[in-house]
C-alpha cells in the first residue's frame, strides 16, 4: 500500500500537479464552481471536487489502549502483522476483517486469541469455518476487553465475560482491534452533500454524489471493502468523472 501511494505521489508531481498540505473544513456551493475553505483559513475554487477522506480505525476506548498503540496496539493486521511474528497475538471483533485477520495473523505467530463479545458472528460462515479449524486459532466468546496492560509494550488483556461478568487476564504480545471502521466525514455534515446513515458519502457507479461536480472515493464512501488497491480503483474512477465533467462545463 505505502509503496504504491509513494509511486503515485511521485507520479503526480511529475506531471505537474500542485500538492498542498492542509485540512479542508469546508465545501460550498451546490453548482460548479465550488469554494473549499481550509484549516488555514486559505479558500480554494474548484470546478470539481474529489473528497478521499477515508476512515480511521473504531477503537475500544479501554485504559491502557492509547498509550500503547503503536507498543502493540494496532488495527491493522496486514500492516504491522510481521512484527509479531513467533509472538501471541489477540484480535477483537466479529466481523469478516477480525477472522480475515486470525487467519492471516495465524501463519506465522503461534497462538491467535479471537475475542468476541457475542456467541454469533457477521463474518462469512465460509471463512467462520476456516478459523474454527486453523489449530492455533482459539476464540473465547462472550468477553470484551476492559483493559490493555503493559509499560512500554502490549503484555496482557484483561476481559470480562459478558454473561457472568468473572474478569481473567490472558497474556499476549499484541492486541489487533477488529471492530469497524469510522468514516471521515463529521466536516461534511453541513454541507448539501448526501450521507449515509452511516456516515459515508453517497455515491453512484461514477463516483459521482448528489451534487454535479463534486465526487468521492476510497474508504469514506466503501462500507465493506477498504484499502490500498480497492481505494485505488474508485480513485480511478472518480478522476475520470472528474476529467470528463470539467471538459463538459470548459
Amino acid at each position: 500500500g505505502f509503496e504504491l501511494m509513494t509511486a503515485m505521489h511521485k507520479q503526480c508531481k511529475r506531471l505537474g500537479v500542485e500538492i498542498l498540505t492542509d485540512t479542508i473544513v469546508k465545501i460550498e456551493g451546490e453548482k460548479t464552481p465550488f469554494i473549499l475553505t481550509a484549516e488555514s483559513g486559505a479558500t480554494y475554487q474548484a470546478m470539481a471536487v474529489i473528497i478521499t477522506a477515508g476512515a480511521s480505525a473504531r477503537w475500544l476506548g479501554v485504559s491502557g489502549e492509547e498509550k500503547l498503540k503503536g507498543h502493540g496496539v494496532s488495527a491493522c493486521a496486514t500492516c504491522d502483522g510481521f512484527f509479531f511474528r513467533g509472538k501471541e497475538v489477540v484480535v477483537v471483533g466479529g466481523g469478516n476483517t477480525a477472522f480475515e485477520d486470525a487467519l492471516f495473523l495465524s501463519q506465522f505467530c503461534p497462538k491467535v486469541t479471537l475475542v468476541h463479545r457475542r456467541e454469533g458472528f457477521r463474518a462469512d460462515a465460509v471463512t467462520v469455518e476456516k478459523v474454527k479449524n486453523t489449530p492455533n486459532i482459539s476464540m473465547m466468546l462472550n468477553c470484551v476487553v476492559e483493559e490493555v496492560i503493559g509499560e512500554e509494550k502490549v503484555t496482557a488483556a484483561v476481559l470480562r465475560n459478558v454473561l457472568t461478568q468473572e474478569k481473567t487476564t490472558l497474556c499476549c504480545d499484541g492486541i489487533f482491534v477488529a471492530v469497524g471502521a469510522v468514516p471521515q466525514t463529521a466536516w461534511l455534515k453541513d454541507s448539501a452533500i448526501n450521507l449515509a446513515e452511516n456516515g459515508l458519502v453517497a455515491v453512484d457507479e461514477h463516483q459521482q454524489t448528489n451534487i454535479k461536480g463534486i465526487f468521492a472515493a476510497g474508504d469514506c464512501t466503501e462500507p465493506e471493502f477498504r484499502q490500498a488497491i480497492v481505494a485505488a480503483g474508485s480513485g480511478a474512477k472518480a478522476g475520470i468523472s472528474a476529467a470528463s465533467f470539467i471538459n463538459l462545463h470548459r
